[in-house]
């Protein structure tokens, strides 16, 4: 969804008077509301598996009478083509897949080797053809005001600094792009002993991780796993200075807020999943056996992440 911002973005930039809705899952609207390319959201009643052809159906018709131009579906799913078709938007714009011949009427070959990044696929489906590949695509910028900001840090009793470190140390896909948590701790030890205060975000499924760093530094971090929404859990990440996190959807939240970032990569590719901007740093071994795309490392070692070592990442902030 973060990368999807470039989209909006060049939509805005060639169009500056159109009207953008996002469908989406209703867990993405706090990001969207933090999009100021957006004029109104709408929540996908169906979650993610689910066919749901009556609902997909209802949604469309439903649609139908706001009168929508063109509609950009960035899944490569079938089902995701349904609403706009039912909708009867006259211009139906996505890639190729999945049999969606018919469903979109702007059906779009994805070239792979000219478009090498998600958010250049994204940004290109808002372009006219023939459009030069790769496009430029702008960079992600979410806003977020003082008063967001302010009931953050009433709700949590905050004391903001200016040095505060985000430890990211979570990422949804699986365990070999995790960097380890005892790593972590000890870069929130050595920040810590500095003076900085030491922040962890991450669901509740990074909550056992997230309670290892803290352990080991004696309870010196302020632990946000699982205890935030995701509107919440970004506008914390306004107040922070500097983050450490891995290939997730943290990474890209961070990247659109300007942080200084450093991103550790495993399993996964930066090339084709960067965080979108200037001020990150990207820590990749590029082992002969990455990027594998695999949740557990196939070879049982995980060196693509191991071999990463506290005082590489203590000495890069």
């Amino acid at each position: 969804m973060v990368m999807a911002q470039s989209l909006f973005i060049t939509l805005k930039n060639a169009h500056p008077d159109c009207r953008i809705d996002v469908l989406a899952p209703a867990w993405s609207l706090a990001l969207l509301e933090r999009m100021p390319e957006i004029a109104k959201t709408i929540a996908m009643p169906l979650t993610h598996g689910q066919f749901g052809l009556m609902a997909r159906y209802n949604l469309g018709r439903q649609l139908h009478s706001e009168g929508y131009d063109r509609s950009i579906v960035l899944p490569n799913s079938w089902k995701s083509a349904l609403i706009p078709y039912f909708a009867r938007i006259p211009v139906r714009t996505g890639y190729l897949g999945e049999g969606r011949w018919g469903l979109l009427n702007d059906a779009r070959k994805l070239d792979k080797q000219a478009l090498t990044m998600t958010v250049q696929r994204f940004v290109a489906l808002g372009l006219p053809l023939p459009a030069p590949l790769p496009p430029e695509y702008p960079v992600p910028a979410l806003v977020i005001n003082q008063h967001q900001q302010k009931a953050v840090i009433e709700k949590f009793n905050l004391t903001p600094s200016e040095k505060i470190l985000a430890l990211c140390p979570g990422a949804e896909y699986g365990a070999a792009k995790r960097w380890p948590a005892s790593y972590y701790a000890e870069v929130a030890r050595h920040k810590i002993a500095q003076g900085w205060q030491v922040w962890l975000f991450g669901s509740d499924k990074d909550k056992e991780a997230a309670e290892q760093i803290n352990r080991e530094v004696s309870k010196g971090c302020i632990d946000f796993t699982g205890r935030t929404s995701l509107a919440e859990a970004v506008d914390l990440m306004s107040l922070v200075d500097t983050v450490v996190t891995n290939d997730s959807g943290l990474m890209h939240v961070a990247a659109a807020l300007d942080k200084k970032i450093i991103a550790l990569y495993g399993s996964s590719d930066p090339k084709f999943t960067p965080p979108l901007n200037t001020r990150a740093k990207v820590i990749s071994l590029n082992l002969d056996c990455a990027p594998c795309f695999k949740r557990e490392c196939p070879l049982g070692h995980t060196r693509c992440l191991v071999d990463i070592k506290p005082d590489q990442i203590i000495d890069v902030i």
